[in-house]
């Protein structure tokens, strides 16, 4: 990089502040250990309800995966607030809190009766469990099959230029990683081949009274004659409110899209990492709830070009709530140093805080906002800009993402509706010397569609019940627009996607989900067309 990386260095510098401020704040004697409730689970659906009904008003959706103690600390918010209101206690807000109480009970009774005797050593042998069936017709876009021109000499938000030297006409970049499976995204990681396969995840957990927290999620997948066992999540928490440190391994969704976010999500295989964070907000005077999050962690080695790599990874994110209906964020990814590249001091020190050309890392950051409309129902606007390289303060390179939520479409609350939009530059998530890019086992650890795209997505879900809803997905995708190489055709996609919810028992909930897609002109062939459809067929257990 060329230009000082202002925002990340002056970024991690304003978070390590408050990190020592947090540090020194006494820890609230409700503090709880617990799991995380995991990405994909209903109950961040039924919390985002509860805050379109105005009970919520004290959630930071930028990081993720809540912990369950922070599930109930906002249950128990909606709670209040609903009674304070006289809202009617048999309608629809009302079986959402009730649903949320079934499926994290331990946390929401320890922080109500926060000096309730606890056991020294508690254990919960099935704490989650979902089967799925999936039936794939198709295959996944080769990422790496797309070159892009990078002309240099930006300007900000496209205006002016000259912050970047300008690149000769002709030029191209290689994009790099996989879909991994059509019409599935945010998955861990997971790919499921075509044909029938099945898979099991299940999840225990342990606990030392309230001041840790064990978890262990294997899965199975099976296709065909191939059956494969992997560790999905397990990690050891230690702490809670202020302060938690986590070891092992987990997801992270570091942003505040539905489909996707620029910096850091679940789309790849999920990280060995270490993490410290507070999982509920604090409040810090003059500045308002903020939470936050640093993690560390490593890539996998690799070879591309005959260059070899396997460089250290961190992220920070700071979210920060000055005002009820505001929230502001900070997202830095970074990888740096590793074999074949220079690992001095000082180049592993100007990577860490972002340096100059001559640093050894690769990294983008950014900023993001979410802005509460509680004359609209509390519909939410939200929107993150970041980029690979910054000029004056300034990110440069930059890609998008944003997005309208309407909670309650509906004065009764059953009907929502999501709109959301994501560009991707030409040049991210690519690097000259890291030459695999922001990949992880070959997949995107940011947005799941990657570099030089644009991305439309439309949702609208009706609830009959709280546990009996019906949500339908239109996708719009374009790769080759951004930064097109002459003589490249632009590939194209059309999606559609139908998803049922529907309880089987008291403890069990099911999904029927169905999606075709029309890919044109695929991995950037003129003239390829393919139909991908996709069948799933899903049993959880108190997911």
């Amino acid at each position: 990089m060329r230009f000082i990386s202002t925002i990340q260095r002056y970024g991690c510098v304003f978070t390590i502040v408050l990190f020592v401020m947090i540090i020194c704040t006494p820890v609230p004697s409700h503090a709880v250990s617990s799991a995380n409730i995991p990405l994909d689970s209903p109950i961040y659906s039924y919390l985002d309800k509860l805050a379109g009904f105005g009970l919520i008003t004290s959630d930071i959706k930028g990081i993720k995966p809540f912990s369950k103690a922070e599930g109930a600390r906002l249950l128990l918010e909606a709670e209040k607030n609903l009674a304070a209101e006289g809202l009617d206690s048999t309608g629809f807000a009302a079986e959402l809190i009730r649903r949320v109480r079934e499926l994290i009970p331990r946390e929401v009774s320890l922080r109500e009766n926060p000096d309730k005797q606890l056991p020294m050593f508690d254990f919960n042998p099935v704490s989650s469990l979902r089967l799925r069936y999936l039936w794939l017709d198709g295959a996944p876009r080769d990422y790496s099959k797309l070159k892009t021109h990078d002309p240099g000499n930006d300007g900000v938000f496209g205006i002016g230029s000259g912050l970047r030297p300008k690149n000769p006409p002709g030029g191209w970049i290689m994009q790099r990683g996989s879909e991994g499976t059509p019409l599935i995204e945010n998955n861990n990681g997971v790919i499921y081949g075509a044909g029938h396969t099945g898979e099991v995840r299940w999840g225990a957990e342990w606990y030392l009274s309230n001041k840790a927290a064990l978890l262990i999620e294997p899965f199975l997948l099976a296709t065909g004659d191939d059956t494969t066992v992997r560790l999905n999540r397990g990690y050891l928490k230690l702490g809670g409110g202020a302060l938690e440190l986590e070891a092992g391994k987990d997801e992270n969704w570091l942003g505040l899209g539905y489909r996707g976010n620029i910096t850091l999500t679940n789309n790849a295989e999920n990280f060995t990492q270490v993490k410290l964070s507070s999982p509920e907000p604090v409040d810090v005077a003059c500045i308002g709830a903020i939470k936050y999050a640093i993690i560390a962690s490593r890539f996998e080695k690799t070879t591309v070009d005959g260059v070899e790599r396997q460089p250290w990874f961190y992220a920070v994110k700071l979210s920060i709530k000055p005002l009820d209906n505001l929230e502001i964020g900070f997202n830095l990814g970074r990888q740096v140093g590793g074999p074949g590249v220079n690992n001095s001091i000082g180049d592993s020190l100007r990577g860490l805080i972002g340096g100059t050309s001559a640093d050894n890392s690769n990294g983008l950051a950014g900023f993001e906002a979410r802005y509460r409309m509680p004359w609209l129902r509390n519909a939410e606007l939200y929107g993150e800009l970041s980029g690979e390289d910054t000029a004056l303060f300034w990110p440069i390179v930059e890609s998008y993402v944003a997005g309208l939520y309407v909670p309650r479409l509906t004065d009764d609350g059953r009907n929502d509706f999501r709109f959301e939009f994501f560009q991707g530059n030409q040049i991210l998530y690519t690097h000259s010397t890291f030459p695999n890019g922001y990949i992880y086992k070959n997949m995107p650890i940011g947005h799941s569609q990657g570099g030089a795209t644009r991305d439309f997505l439309f949702r609208i879900s009706h609830w009959f019940t709280v546990r009996n809803s019906l949500a339908m997905e239109y996708i719009y995708t374009n790769r080759g627009t951004v930064g097109p190489v002459e003589g490249q055709p632009v590939e194209r996609k059309h999606a559609g996607r139908i998803f049922w919810n529907l309880p089987l028992s008291a403890d069990l909930d099911a999904q029927l989900g169905y999606g075709i897609e029309k890919v044109i002109n695929q991995n950037l062939v003129d003239g390829a067309e393919r139909t991908n459809q996709l069948l799933k067929i899903e049993v959880q257990y108190r997911y």
